[in-house]
């Protein structure tokens, strides 16, 4: 089975390679580093332990990142963090600098791994989420790398994809060290689909574990008043939006100025989900009559300004605290939603379209606090907002719930860490 695996993963590589230059008409940066992809990498000095941490990109990384953190500061020990996209390495490289080695994930080819494997020398492979590879698992294995998978999650509907592949999944997931998951029903799955129950963990959803320092609160403070003109002025953030959901977005805009909220009265910060789409989204904004500054200019928006299109890396986390209400998109097409936490823990009281199968958990306790809205079309969006707007008592008892869920689910982060240390 893995042999047809990797026949097929060949016979893919070069529409793999195009798409990469399809990118790069738009961001040469795809085009930098490919070597490592093939697992051409700089050799690593030094005897200490080697902790490498897999991240696909940089919701993933973010997540992991109080872990990473924490690890860093191991007595003896030394990180490599991989990634697979130019957003995701843009952003380890922000955030961490020459804290970490830092390199793109080979693709998962017998070669390229075992290239990668040499060269890096690792004494774990910690795989954040569901980031699962046969060849690399198999690579690990033979080369006696314990791996473990960390906040892992697995809906029922990767698990149906899963047992298409029964006899590949079955393998792959035999050569796991251990699992850290997030809940019992996620457990369950991975049970089924043949991972050992004694290597599996139940630690909770380490993205509760989250933390916001002096700075940033002083920074979010100071970016609401930039936003609001230091007045009554609410902003609605639409993030991590995707195609399709865009124009649902501005659609209920449209809906919320005819019923008589002006932009002096509330802002539409607007955050796609990939960089490569802030141009178009842009031309969508001005083509449907709004006013919009991009925040990749610099210019504070006006109170004439209904757009301010969030166009810049690593600032969402920050926005949000800056917001009074959040839309999260990837969740009114078929994407299956994208992380609540950090709004929610910013106590933002939350709107969500209905595909939510990768954040199920996080969705139904959000949603049974009282803190999650779900909606389907522009008039509900526009609805769902409206009422917020209007209505400050409901706004800050909504985002109280959020924040109290965010709370009351921390701790997975001292328990991953429990999972890991036993494998060093």
């Amino acid at each position: 089975m893995r042999a047809l695996y990797c026949i097929i993963f060949y016979l893919l590589l070069p529409f793999v390679l195009l798409r990469v230059l399809w990118r790069a008409r738009h961001n040469r940066g795809h085009l930098k580093r490919l070597h490592e992809r093939f697992g051409y990498v700089a050799p690593i000095t030094g005897k200490r332990t080697r902790i490498w941490i897999h991240t696909v990109s940089v919701g993933e990384f973010l997540g992991a990142l109080p872990l990473i953190r924490e690890l860093i500061t191991r007595q003896d020990s030394e990180l490599i963090v991989t990634c697979m996209t130019l957003t995701g390495s843009e952003r380890i490289e922000q955030t961490l600098g020459g804290k970490v080695h830092h390199f793109y994930m080979p693709y998962d080819l017998p070669g390229a791994l075992r290239r990668f494997i040499k060269i890096v020398d690792p004494d774990l492979l910690i795989i954040m989420e569901t980031e699962l590879w046969p060849n690399t698992l198999a690579a690990c294995k033979a080369h006696g790398v314990p791996t473990v998978l960390i906040n892992a999650r697995l809906s029922e509907r990767s698990a149906r994809g899963y047992r298409r592949i029964s006899g590949l999944t079955r393998a792959m997931l035999s050569r796991l060290s251990a699992a850290a998951v997030q809940h019992r029903a996620d457990a369950e799955r991975f049970i089924e689909l043949g991972l050992a129950d004694t290597r599996l963990t139940v630690t909770g959803n380490i993205k509760f574990d989250i933390d916001f320092d002096d700075e940033q609160q002083e920074l979010a403070v100071r970016l609401k008043n930039e936003w609001s003109n230091s007045g009554p002025r609410l902003v609605w953030i639409a993030a991590s939006t995707h195609s399709g959901e865009d124009e649902v977005v501005l659609q209920a805009l449209r809906q919320l100025r005819d019923q008589g909220l002006p932009p002096e009265q509330l802002l539409l910060v607007l955050i796609p989900r990939h960089p490569e789409r802030f141009d178009a989204v842009a031309s969508l904004c001005e083509k449907s009559g709004f006013s919009l500054v991009r925040r990749s200019a610099g210019e504070a928006p006006s109170l004439a300004t209904d757009i301010l299109l969030g166009d810049t890396m690593g600032e969402q986390q920050l926005m949000f605290g800056a917001a009074d209400i959040v839309f999260m998109g990837g969740s009114l097409v078929d994407v299956g939603g994208h992380n609540f936490i950090e709004a929610a823990a910013w106590g933002q009281p939350l709107i969500s379209g209905p595909s939510l199968y990768n954040f199920a958990e996080v969705s139904r306790l959000l949603r049974e606090a009282g803190a999650l809205e779900i909606v389907e079309s522009a008039q509900q969006m526009a609805t769902a907002v409206q009422r917020l707007a209007e209505d400050e008592d409901l706004r800050s008892l909504t985002g109280a719930k959020a924040q109290e869920v965010a709370e009351e689910n921390r701790g997975a982060l001292a328990r991953t860490r429990e999972v890991i240390e036993k494998l060093l």
